[in-house]
């Protein structure tokens, strides 16, 4: 029986993942491409032949998802595995069928199929929407862990936007390392946050030898799920966000629901924020889709150095890139935080939007009068400078999780705003975590 040939849909994180633990190496198939979307510029790259094994001396070719439909037929594929996060159920159906009408079987692999086992115990923090606050839900767990005595390592989803092969394991324990590198924004976003609490964190491309390593130092393994994708590793305790600012999306998305179903303890995330309605509907969902869940609420207040220099100031609003893109977040904490501390204006970014900053808007019409803190090259970072300098702002408000004035030249005053996970009432993270993971 000749291999089954495959193309694997992907945005540069799970389709790789998927590729290695399933299809590298697997006699019975042959995949022949993957498609890319979501991450710029990933498309006319090749998985390189070093990663991808001795069945593929030439590597893997990666093409843009747009031309999905015209590769199945010149490729003769068989199977069609679509393998990234954060997209509705509706669209991954019209994905669905694409495929099918173009003839090829369309696939999802579940994670049972993808789970790599560790000798260390997991904890797995995923979300039902990127932006529901996972990130600083993972830094309160390893605080939490640390001060019970144990040493802990971040497993980050991966980024791999640059080399792939001198990418294929990262360890990050100093700003040095991010630097050497070369991290984008989107990386450091999400690296910097866990550095500055004395957490190690690892990410890359091949996640078993990423969890190998990290096995080798810690005690606890903590697998911080980007984009609300599914953990790369069997879990022993999974954890997820949950944000009701979007009510209904936790049904709604894809792995997202899947997250939930699977869930230990559900955090639903920005209660102090969101409206009550809104939180009684998220609870009552995942109450009805996962009545054994520990469901927890907590609240990420806002800090800002100096609140009363926003006051009165026209303000130009910088928010976390996925957030607004694929979380299709209109707004994030800087435009709380420029409510909250009464700015006389939010202005528009959308007219000073430089290159591929202002593709963005147009690829992504829903996100409101912020700026996405897009980076994902030098280029990128040098328009998303050039456009804060362009506003006729009186202040920039960041509300990344980074303080990008270290990173860009800015030709105005800033201030940087901060949120970390505070649970509210009871039960608590501690309260679980206590259960299994003693003081030492």
């Amino acid at each position: 029986m000749s291999r089954q040939r495959v193309i694997i849909m992907g945005a540069a994180g799970r389709d790789f993942h998927n590729f290695n633990v399933y299809f590298r190496g697997n006699p019975d198939y042959e995949v022949v491409a993957f498609t890319a979307t979501q991450i710029p510029n990933i498309e006319g790259r090749t998985y390189p032949a070093k990663l991808a094994g001795a069945q593929y001396p030439k590597g893997i070719p990666i093409y843009p998802e747009a031309d999905l439909v015209s590769l199945i037929a010149k490729l003769k594929a068989d199977q069609v595995v679509f393998a990234y996060s954060d997209v509705s159920h509706e669209y991954v159906m019209h994905k669905a069928s694409q495929v099918l009408a173009a003839g090829a079987d369309f696939r999802m692999l579940g994670a049972r199929t993808t789970q790599v086992k560790s000798s260390k115990p997991v904890v797995s923090i995923c979300a039902t929407r990127t932006g529901s606050g996972k990130s600083q839900t993972t830094r309160r767990v390893a605080e939490l862990l640390m001060a019970r005595g144990y040493k802990v390592a971040a497993i980050r989803h991966p980024m791999p936007y640059g080399d792939l092969v001198k990418q294929a394991v990262q360890r990050f324990g100093s700003y040095k390392d991010l630097a050497t590198h070369h991290c984008t924004i989107e990386e450091r976003e999400e690296y910097e946050p866990h550095i500055a609490s004395g957490i190690i964190v690892y990410a890359g491309v091949d996640y078993e030898r990423i969890l190998r390593q990290a096995e080798a130092e810690v005690d606890v393994i903590l697998w911080d799920g980007g984009n609300n994708d599914l953990s790369f590793y069997k879990s022993d305790l999974h954890i997820v966000v949950v944000d009701p600012h979007r009510p209904g999306h936790e049904l709604l998305y894809h792995p997202g629901e899947a997250n939930l179903l699977m869930a230990d303890v559900v955090v639903i995330n920005k209660v102090d924020t969101a409206s009550r309605d809104a939180v009684m509907t998220v609870r009552n969902n995942v109450r009805n889709r996962n009545p054994k869940a520990i469901i927890i609420e907590a609240a990420s207040p806002i800090f800002v150095d100096k609140s009363e220099a926003i006051c009165g100031k026209r303000v130009l609003v910088v928010e976390d890139g996925p957030t607004l893109t694929h979380g299709e977040m209109a707004y994030g904490a800087g435009w709380v935080a420029a409510q909250r501390f009464g700015a006389a204006e939010i202005i528009d970014p959308r007219p000073f939007a430089m290159g591929s900053i202002s593709a963005t808007y147009a690829k992504y019409p829903k996100t409101g009068n912020v700026l996405p803190a897009m980076g994902y090259d030098k280029k990128q970072m040098r328009e998303l400078e050039r456009t804060i300098n362009r506003s006729n702002a009186d202040l920039v408000l960041i509300g990344t999780p980074i303080d990008l004035g270290r990173l860009l030249k800015l030709n105005k005053p800033s201030q940087r705003i901060r949120y970390d996970l505070q649970e509210i009432g009871q039960p608590t993270l501690d309260e679980v975590l206590a259960k299994r993971f003693p003081a030492k």
